[in-house]
């Protein structure tokens, strides 16, 4: 009796709080496209519009009824201080060292901090020193720090910085000798290159505006050359198809230099996109200077090179995937580049080869089982291999600050420990405690989550791998909410890492899901080219598939249960809850490709042709209407519970993207679940400031858990009217 009244209470608050979503107006306009004989309708067009006033007065509506929806559920500020309180627990947190003149370089977050600062030691015993403060340099703004770049002497540092998660990189020069800034600022770039050898000018992104709403703002992008001391109206345009026409370099293309210190007798060139094969460039150093360089062809995207590239002296080395679908190292020399005829230094197992590092006499290798990474070390001396014991199972990744040792730092993390950085001797084989990386600090409770790995049979036969992970004593009745995440895209794989804020909704008693859908690179290029223009679809796909096992295994049921997909995850999450409605409570489409089919007509997306396709090739658009969540959103239907979100000053995925979604979603579900639109204006795609991105998540994580009968996550009382 007492459950039933509680269950009526608690949908006549609901009811109550629904009754005060009153949407801002949304109107439709006769917007459409034809192609290749289809008429494609698009009501909402006139929300792309960011110049708009009533644009942005629609966003500003949808901004503030968020706001107010999720301000009356219990649960989300608990989390939010869960979560400072985790924070405060750990050491200090260290990012990106770098060394050059024996000095060493990184970023320090302290326990509470927003942000991180730069700092430099002298050596790794050495005390440290402040170089910038963000928080400090512009008062009243939050600027965070994106790329830092020291001097090969070690005597001057670049340093990036962007506010509000823009990615739009003003570049300041440090002296390090003195801590001062120098008159060498340039605005609004896309990024550090690095520097030249004699450490007296460096490279840059030059960018043609750095408006993200602008979609011609990133088209024939520079990369220029600033010289210490020279006016930055006068740099010089170094790298682009302007300067070397001959090359043909697409207008959607990246077009970026590097030096590389233990290969000096050359200059490399490369043209960025997101196509994971690669296409360089390379030079004798003595032309570095000409004004006009003669570059060879270094490789092309017929030579398959992906994942990880690295200089030795006249060695070059790559991991291909001709021949060998999982992978496989090779070398060759950069006096007569021959990839053809490569010599393989680690062959294709069944294992998929990820990536690898070089220090003074090893490679260290990692291949992973579609889960865990095992590495391997290749001796460049004796050419001889052997495996590597990890201090335990998961992810693990590698780097090496200074290659003339043979001294590794390598992180390790799974889905219930916490990512922890060794220091490794490649010399002796045994991993030690870091002084630059302490240990994390994490309650037990963290720690002691269950881990299930199951492989799921999707729509077509194939096995996908799903990770499950729960709290102690969870049982299968299908009385659990769970919250299911997951990608898909670029051949990015789902790699377990310890996640903080999933993990404190497991041990609420959520269960937690990441299927290893196709599209992510789990099981190598054939998964990943599963999951690609054309066969997209299968992503959603395994989506579902594995919502259907975890109900059909008791893990929990149709409306406890909840998806979210972030950025291109925004295809999946759009595409699984329009395809299958009825399997959802709630989905969040954070920072998401939500409008696959007009994609190409933003900032950030000519770049992302490659990955995604063309309306402009027949067979491609057709692949893209496919994956367009809100051209497949059906008047009358009972759509679940959605939350839209997007970043205002995001240029990856710009934020009409999700909002175009959400309207689509207001105006055509009969469900009367809510439907919001989270805009963060003090956001990009994503940002460092542990604050911000604290407020997004819970919002997110909130709303999931609400919409799902979570105890902890309902209707305040004071908001929804009823007595207890």
């Amino acid at each position: 009796m007492r459950t039933t009244l509680l269950l009526c209470l608690f949908i006549a608050g609901c009811s109550s709080l629904f009754a005060q979503l009153k949407y801002p107006p949304t109107k439709t306009v006769e917007a459409q496209d034809t192609y290749w004989g289809v008429t494609y309708t698009d009501p909402y067009r006139w929300l792309e519009d960011m110049k708009d006033p009533e644009v942005n007065n629609w966003f500003k509506a949808q901004a503030d009824l968020t706001n107010t929806t999720m301000s009356n559920i219990a649960g989300r500020d608990e989390l939010i201080a869960e979560w400072r309180k985790l924070d405060k627990l750990q050491p200090p947190q260290i990012y990106y060292p770098i060394k050059e003149g024996g000095r060493i370089f990184y970023q320090k977050r302290m326990p509470g901090e927003k942000v991180s600062k730069v700092y430099f030691r002298e050596n790794v015993g050495a005390a440290e020193q402040l170089l910038f403060d963000p928080l400090t340099y512009q008062q009243g703004k939050t600027l965070s720090v994106q790329q830092i770049a020291p001097s090969y002497d070690g005597k001057k540092l670049l340093i990036g910085y962007a506010e509000n998660g823009a990615e739009v990189q003003t570049i300041l020069v440090v002296d390090v000798n003195t801590g001062k800034i120098l008159p060498d600022v340039i605005p609004a770039t896309g990024g550090i290159g690095g520097w030249t050898f004699d450490n007296k000018a460096f490279m840059y992104m030059w960018i043609k505006s750095a408006d993200n709403t602008d979609p011609g703002g990133r088209l024939n992008p520079k990369t220029k050359l600033h010289t210490l001391g020279a006016d930055p109206a006068a740099d010089i345009d170094f790298f682009s198809n302007e300067s070397y026409p001959d090359l043909k370099i697409d207008a959607k293309v990246y077009p970026y230099t590097f030096f590389e210190k233990d290969s000096r007798d050359y200059i490399f060139a490369g043209e960025g996109t997101v196509q994971n094969e690669m296409k360089m460039y390379y030079a004798p150093i003595s032309q570095a200077n000409s004004g006009k360089i003669q570059w060879k062809t270094l490789c092309t995207p017929a030579d398959k090179l992906v994942r990880s590239f690295d200089v030795a002296g006249d060695k070059v080395f790559a991991i291909t995937y001709n021949g060998a679908k999982k992978y496989k190292l090779v070398t060759t020399d950069l006096k007569n580049p021959d990839w053809a005829n490569a010599k393989v230094i680690a062959p294709e197992k069944p294992m998929t080869l990820e990536n690898f590092t070089r220090c003074k006499d090893f490679l260290l290798i990692s291949y992973s089982d579609g889960i865990n990474n095992h590495f391997y070390k290749y001796n460049l001396r004796t050419e001889k291999m052997s495996e590597v014991t990890l201090p335990y199972a998961g992810s693990a990744y590698s780097m090496c600050m200074d290659t003339k040792t043979n001294e590794y730092y390598v992180g390790v993390t799974s889905w219930n420990k916490p990512f922890t950085v060794f220091v490794y001797n490649a010399d002796t084989d045994k991993f030690s405690p870091s002084p630059l990386f302490p240990a994390p600090v994490y309650p037990d409770e963290y720690k002691n989550l269950i881990v299930e790995e199951v492989e799921v049979k999707g729509h077509d036969g194939v096995m996908v791998p799903l990770s499950i992970i729960y709290k102690k004593g969870t049982k299968k009745d299908s009385s659990n909410v769970c919250l299911m995440e997951s990608y898909g895209a670029y051949g990015y794989g789902m790699s377990p890492y310890f996640n903080v804020e999933l993990n404190s909704l497991a041990i609420k008693g959520a269960v937690i899901a990441i299927p290893h859908v196709r599209g992510g690179g789990e099981k190598g290029e054939d998964w990943y080219k599963a999951g690609y223009k054309t066969t997209k679809p299968n992503t959603w796909k395994d989506f579902i598939s594995c919502a259907e096992y975890l109900i059909a295994n008791g893990y929990t049921k149709a409306d406890k249960l909840s998806g979210t997909g972030t950025s291109a995850g925004g295809i999946l999450i759009t595409r699984a809850i329009t395809e299958r409605p009825d399997l959802f409570a709630a989905a969040v489409c954070n920072v998401g490709c939500a409008n696959a089919l007009r994609l190409e007509f933003s900032s950030n997306g000519p770049v992302n042709i490659p990955e995604f396709g063309t309306v402009t090739d027949s067979i491609e658009c057709k692949a893209l209407y496919e994956m367009d969540g809100m051209q497949h959103v059906k008047k009358g239907v009972n759509y679940p519970a959605v939350m839209s979100v997007g970043g205002w000053t995001d240029p990856r995925v710009v934020v009409w993207q999700p909002g175009k979604f959400a309207a689509a979603v207001q105006n055509a579900s009969t469900s009367g679940k809510p439907v919001l639109m989270k805009v963060n204006y003090d956001n990009g795609h994503f940002t460092e400031d542990r604050e911000v991105t604290f407020a997004n998540f819970a919002d997110q994580y909130a709303f999931m858990m609400w919409q799902c009968g979570h105890p902890d996550f309902q209707v305040k009382k004071e908001a929804s009217g009823s007595k207890p």
